[in-house]
């Protein structure tokens, strides 16, 4: 599947992405409004966090092949020395992933993420929902019979400050999604 993922990159338009589930597919390309979620985040988490230390929003994405799982976080918090090398980032070294979330397909942050990324072992996972103006941060994997998963889950509105990780930002200004873009389900 990581084959046919590579091959599409540049034929189809919005991503794609490997889960325990098989094939996602989020359609619609990101708006203005999601990339400048993205950009901001991006910059205020650079901004707190020490020399070394990177909030990456570009490739490689991140794989675990044993679970065969690929997945592209909007935002990935890892070390610089982390990034050498390679193909796809090994999740485990991942301090943080961030996602905003998408109006096309927003279960896939809210509901398989919130799945995989553990699974995984990326050991904070935020998502920022410019539909609603609100978040979470998920932190603290432990077992459970359905496998690993965040044990704690911090709620935020966009206004208050939230930490990722041992860094803390504001979620003042970031931008919401129209309300017509959120009838319509597009980022």
């Amino acid at each position: 599947m990581r084959d046919l993922v590579q091959s599409m990159d540049d034929v189809l338009p919005g991503k794609l992405e490997i889960t325990k589930e098989g094939l996602v597919h989020d359609l619609s390309s990101p708006n203005g409004r999601h990339e400048l979620t993205r950009a901001r985040l991006r910059k205020r988490m650079e901004k707190v966090m020490p020399e070394g230390i990177v909030a990456h929003t570009g490739k490689p994405d991140v794989e675990d092949e044993p679970e065969g799982i690929l997945r592209r976080p909007d935002v990935m918090v890892i070390a610089e020395a982390d990034m050498e090398g390679d193909g796809s980032f090994d999740p485990r070294t991942l301090i943080a992933a961030i996602e905003v979330a998408s109006n096309s397909n927003p279960d896939n942050d809210w509901v398989s993420k919130v799945r995989d990324y553990p699974l995984i072992g990326i050991p904070v996972y935020a998502v920022f929902d410019p539909r609603t103006g609100c978040g979470a941060v998920l932190s603290d994997i432990h077992a459970t019979p359905d496998g690993p998963r965040y044990a704690t889950r911090k709620d935020f509105v966009y206004g208050e400050d939230v930490t990722i990780g041992d860094w803390t930002i504001s979620t003042e200004d970031l931008p919401r999604y129209s309300a017509a873009a959120t009838a319509k389900g597009q980022s």
